[in-house]
C-alpha cells in the first residue's frame, strides 16, 4: 500500500512538474518575440601588446594573444584589446568572460601556413568530422564576445579550389601563377596536390568509432576550417567587426545559446565553395540585428544537424530574430537547410534587404533527412535582382556528397520525412526574378498551412505549388513575363488564392494539373483580365476548384 501510495504521488509531482514547463513554454508572436540575454564584461583592459604582440604583419602572434585572453578570463575577465595594426596570428581560443575587442584600424590576419592549424575533432554540415583548427573557436564558454569596427581576415584563398569559369582571365592567371595545382583537364586550381586527391577520389571527412585523427593527416590540406566555431557556449556577442575571407563557412554557432550578432560586415568572394555567411545550427535564443553581408554561399541560414545524427541530437534552432539586414551576393538570403534534421521553430525575419542573391526566402531539405520546420514569420522582405525564385520550398533538394549516409528515400513517411509546416509571410516586394514563388513538397508530406499576404513579385515566371497543402495567397500580385500561366497547380489540395492580380491580357491564370489537385477556392478575384482563366489537366477536373471571382 505504500509503494502504491509513492507511486501515486511521484506520478502526481511529474505531471505536475510537466505542467509547470507548459506553462513556462512561451507563445512567441510578433508582439512578444523571443528575448536574447547578452553577456556583460568587467572594465579591465588587457592590451595583447602587454603580452608581446607585435602590429607588423610579420611576427607570428599566436602566444601571446592566447596569453592575453587566458590571463583575463583567469582575472575574472574584461576586454582584450587588440589596437591598430596589422596582427598575423594562428588559431585564437576565446575563453569565458572575455571580449576581444578589434580597433577600427586593426586587421586579426590569419596565417597562411596551415601547419599552424592542428586537426581536431570537429563538424562538417552536421555530423561529427575531422577539421583544421578554426582560426577563432570556443568551446562551452559563458560570456564572451568580439567587439569593435576592425577586420577578421581568414585568408581562405589559400584553402579553397576554385574554376576557371569562376574567375575573369586575369584573375585567373593570378591564381595560376600563384602556386597549387590543376586539374587534369585544366579548368580546376586546386591549393595543393592533397587537395586536389582528396577532392578527385571524393575521400570523406567524417570520425568514426576505431578512426584517428592522425589517419586523415595525408588530407589535411582539403579539411578546411571555418573561420569561426562557437560550439556549446552561452551568452555570445558579435557585434561591429568585419569577418571576411573564410576558408569554408564564415561564422558557425553551434549548440550555443544567447547569441548576438549585431553590425557585423560578412563578405566572401562570389567563388567561395562552402563560403556561408551564418549558419546558425541547433541554437536557441538568438538575435541577428543589422549585418550585412556578401558571399560565396547562403547567407544568413539555419541548421540543425543531418539526418540520423541531427535526429539524434535532437537540438533544433529556435526562438531567433532577424532584422535589419542587407544580403547581397549568396545563395540564399534568409535559408533553412538543406541540414535541419533536428528541426527549426519559433525564428522572426523581418525589415530585410536582399540585393542579388541567387534566392530570397529558401527553404530545402530532402527525404530522409527528417525534422520539422514550423514557425517561421517574415514580414517587410524587400528584393531585387534575384536570379533565381524569390520565395523558394523544395524537397528534393540533393547535392551528393562524400559525408551524406545512405537514407531512405522511399515516397513513406517515417522518421526522416522532413516536414516544413505553419508559416506566415506578409509584406514582401520583389522586383526582378527568374520566379516569383516555387513550393515543391513531397507526395507524402506536402508543405503545409502556409500564407503569403501583401505581395507583390515582378518577376519572368509568377508562381508554382507541387504538392502543396492549406496554402493560401491573399492580396498578392503577380507582375509576370510568362503568363502562360501565371499560376500553377500540380497535386496539391487546400489551396487558396484570395485577390489576386496579375498582368492584364494574360494568356492562361491558372493551370491546374494532377488527379490529387482538390479543394481549390478563387476568391474576389477579376479572371476577365485573363485570355483563358483555367486549364485542367494530367487527371485534374473542374470538380478540384471553386471560383467566387470579383471585381
Amino acid at each position: 500500500m505504500k509503494k502504491r501510495i509513492s507511486l501515486l504521488i511521484a506520478i502526481s509531482s511529474a505531471m505536475f512538474c510537466n505542467s509547470l514547463v507548459a506553462q513556462k513554454t512561451p507563445t512567441y508572436s510578433w508582439k512578444n518575440l523571443p528575448k536574447i540575454v547578452q553577456p556583460t564584461f568587467a572594465k579591465d583592459t588587457f592590451n595583447v601588446t602587454k603580452f608581446g604582440a607585435k602590429p607588423d604583419g610579420i611576427t607570428l602572434n599566436t602566444q601571446a594573444i592566447n596569453d592575453a585572453i587566458t590571463a583575463c578570463s583567469k582575472k575574472g575577465g574584461g576586454v582584450v584589446l587588440v589596437p591598430n595594426g596589422m596582427w598575423l596570428t594562428g588559431p585564437i581560443v576565446l575563453k569565458s568572460n572575455v571580449n576581444l575587442h578589434i580597433r577600427k584600424a586593426a586587421t586579426l590576419l590569419f596565417t597562411e601556413d596551415k601547419s599552424q592549424y592542428p586537426l581536431v575533432e570537429g563538424s562538417y554540415e552536421g555530423k561529427s568530422a575531422a577539421r583544421n583548427q578554426s582560426p577563432i573557436s570556443a568551446t562551452n564558454q559563458e560570456n564572451i564576445a568580439i567587439t569593435g569596427q576592425g577586420i577578421i581576415d581568414g585568408s581562405g584563398d589559400v584553402w579553397r579550389a576554385v574554376n576557371k569559369a569562376q574567375l575573369t582571365e586575369s584573375e585567373w592567371n593570378a591564381k595560376k601563377a600563384s602556386g597549387g595545382v590543376l586539374k587534369a583537364n585544366g579548368l580546376t586550381w586546386y591549393p595543393s596536390e592533397q587537395f586536389m586527391k582528396a577532392s578527385v577520389e571524393n575521400r570523406s571527412m567524417l570520425l568514426k568509432d576505431g578512426v584517428s585523427l592522425q589517419s586523415f593527416a595525408d588530407m589535411k590540406d582539403f579539411l578546411r576550417p571555418n573561420l569561426l566555431v562557437i560550439t556549446k557556449c552561452k551568452k555570445v556577442l558579435l557585434e561591429g567587426v568585419t569577418f571576411q575571407n573564410s576558408p569554408a563557412w564564415c561564422l558557425h554557432p553551434l549548440m550555443s545559446e544567447n547569441l548576438t550578432l549585431r553590425n557585423l560586415t560578412i563578405k566572401n568572394p562570389e567563388y567561395a565553395h562552402n563560403g556561408d555567411g551564418m549558419d546558425i545550427e541547433s541554437c536557441k535564443n538568438f538575435l541577428v540585428d543589422g549585418c550585412t553581408i556578401d558571399v560565396g554561399d547562403d547567407a544568413i541560414c539555419i541548421k540543425s544537424g543531418k539526418d540520423e545524427e541531427g535526429r539524434k541530437r535532437g537540438m533544433p534552432t529556435e526562438n531567433g530574430i532577424i532584422r535589419n539586414c542587407i544580403v547581397y551576393n549568396g545563395h540564399g538570403g534568409f535559408v533553412v537547410g538543406s541540414e535541419m534534421s533536428g528541426g527549426a521553430r519559433n525564428i522572426f525575419v523581418y525589415d530585410c534587404t536582399f540585393a542579388g542573391t541567387d534566392k530570397g526566402l529558401r527553404f530545402k531539405s530532402v527525404r530522409g533527412r527528417g525534422g520539422i520546420v514550423e514557425n517561421i514569420y517574415a514580414k517587410n522582405i524587400f528584393m531585387k535582382d534575384i536570379a533565381q525564385e524569390a520565395i523558394f520550398f523544395d524537397m528534393y533538394y540533393f547535392v551528393k556528397f562524400a559525408t551524406d549516409s545512405p537514407r531512405d528515400e522511399r515516397p513513406v513517411v517515417n522518421e526522416g520525412t522532413p516536414i516544413f509546416r505553419n508559416m506566415k509571410f506578409e509584406n514582401i516586394v520583389c522586383k526582378g526574378a527568374n520566379k516569383g514563388i516555387f513550393v515543391r513538397g513531397l507526395s507524402e508530406m506536402p508543405i503545409q498551412n502556409i500564407q503569403m499576404s501583401n505581395i507583390v513579385l515582378d518577376t519572368k515566371i509568377g508562381a508554382e505549388f507541387i504538392d502543396a497543402s492549406n496554402i493560401t495567397l491573399e492580396k498578392v500580385t503577380l507582375i509576370s513575363e510568362n503568363t502562360k500561366p501565371v499560376i500553377s497547380v500540380n497535386n496539391s489540395d487546400g489551396l487558396t488564392f484570395n485577390t489576386i492580380q496579375y498582368k492584364a491580357n494574360a494568356e492562361l491564370l491558372f493551370a491546374i494539373a494532377g488527379e490529387r489537385s482538390k479543394a481549390i477556392q478563387i476568391l474576389q478575384t477579376d479572371s476577365s483580365k485573363a485570355q483563358k482563366q483555367i486549364e485542367f489537366t494530367e487527371g485534374a477536373t473542374k470538380e478540384a476548384i471553386t471560383v467566387s471571382t470579383g471585381k
